[in-house]
């Protein structure tokens, strides 16, 4: 089954693809490549910083980031792999391009390196302290079918009820 980059959309909670375990990635062709500049355009729109591919809808293990950092290049992570967290727990607010309107705190580690394929095919490790270690660690997430709403204490679940109520009634409409 091709894609059609051009028809890729931001999905929002509760579509079911965003609650599915994603697949590997087992050739980066040039469709792979069409369907990272879409996300990359995307991301970009909506002014986030990642986007997961169960986010347009394609049970892919394949995200793109740009952290906004002055150095920071945007960047597509294939088959990505998280390794090495360090440092307690932090909490840090959230939020979610498939869950407009929703904010928490979602506790991760602070530091946590990570290994994937670049589009040419070519495995790299990263690692990071900073905004981009809870990117990769959002979007990682989204591979395996979790929201940040999954993440969330009982307060920012309260907080949130009457958006998420909206979410599903306009999902199910």
């Amino acid at each position: 089954m091709s894609v059609d980059p051009a028809s890729l959309r931001i999905l929002r909670y509760p579509h079911p693809a965003l609650l599915r375990t994603a697949r590997p990635v087992e050739d980066i062709t040039d469709e792979t490549r069409s369907v990272a500049a879409r996300m990359l355009d995307l991301m970009r729109e909506a002014r986030g910083v990642g986007l997961a591919a169960p986010q347009v809808g394609l049970s892919w293990r394949m995200f793109v980031t740009n952290s906004g950092a002055e150095d920071e290049p945007d960047r597509v992570y294939i088959n990505p792999m998280l390794r090495d967290p360090e440092g307690g727990l932090e909490a840090h607010e959230e939020g979610c391009l498939s869950l407009p309107d929703v904010l928490g705190d979602v506790w991760r580690p602070p530091t946590i390196s990570i290994e994937a394929t670049d589009l040419e095919g070519n495995r790299f490790t990263l690692r990071s302290g900073e905004l981009l270690a809870r990117v990769w660690q959002h979007e990682y997430d989204h591979l395996d079918g979790r929201l940040i709403i999954h993440r969330f204490g009982q307060m920012a679940k309260l907080a949130n009820r009457r958006v998420l109520k909206e979410l599903e009634r306009a999902g199910t409409a």
